[in-house]
C-alpha cells in the first residue's frame, strides 16, 4: 500500500481549458419558455383607443370657489343655494375681477345630470373665468 505524499508527476497541473456550457444553455432555455409564455398575455388582438388618465394632486387654496351641483341640479356656492343663474353669474362676476384670479372648482354629483353642471360651466364662460376645475374622488380599489 502506497501513499502519495507531495507533487506527483506533471499531469496535474495542467490548466482546464473547457467551458462546461450546459448550465448557461439550461437557463437560456427557460428564459425563451417565460418570454413565449408571457408575451401573448400583453398583446391583445382587439385594437381600442384607451383613454389616458393623468393623476394630478392640486392643493384647495382658500381663495379657490366651490360650486356644487346636487342630484336634483341645484347650484350651490359653497353652502349657500343659488337661486337663479343670473344670481351664480353676478357672484362670478365678482370673482373674475380679482387679481390673480380664482380657480372656480366644480363639485358635480356623479348622479346629477349635466344639464346642472353645464349651467355652471357656461356661468364661468360668461362672467370670464378662466380656469375651472372638476372635484373628483379617486376610483375605489378592488
Amino acid at each position: 500500500m502506497a501513499m502519495a505524499v507531495g507533487p506527483s508527476s506533471g499531469d496535474d497541473d495542467e490548466v482546464m481549458s473547457n467551458i462546461n456550457t450546459t448550465p448557461l444553455v439550461d437557463v437560456m432555455l427557460v428564459l425563451l419558455i417565460i418570454f413565449l409564455i408571457t408575451i401573448p398575455v400583453v398583446t391583445t388582438s382587439i385594437p381600442v383607443s384607451l383613454p389616458k388618465e393623468r393623476v394630478e394632486i392640486r392643493e384647495t387654496k382658500p381663495e379657490n370657489v366651490i360650486i356644487s351641483v346636487d342630484t336634483q341640479g341645484n347650484v350651490f356656492w359653497y353652502d349657500q343655494k343659488m337661486a337663479t343663474p343670473r344670481d351664480l353669474i353676478e357672484r362670478l362676476k365678482r370673482v373674475s375681477s380679482i387679481q390673480p384670479q380664482p380657480e372656480v372648482q366644480i363639485r358635480g354629483d356623479m348622479a346629477a345630470k349635466y344639464d346642472g353642471v353645464g349651467k355652471v360651466l357656461y356661468a364661468c364662460q360668461v362672467a370670464g373665468i378662466v380656469k375651472v376645475a372638476f372635484i373628483t374622488e379617486p376610483p375605489a380599489l378592488n
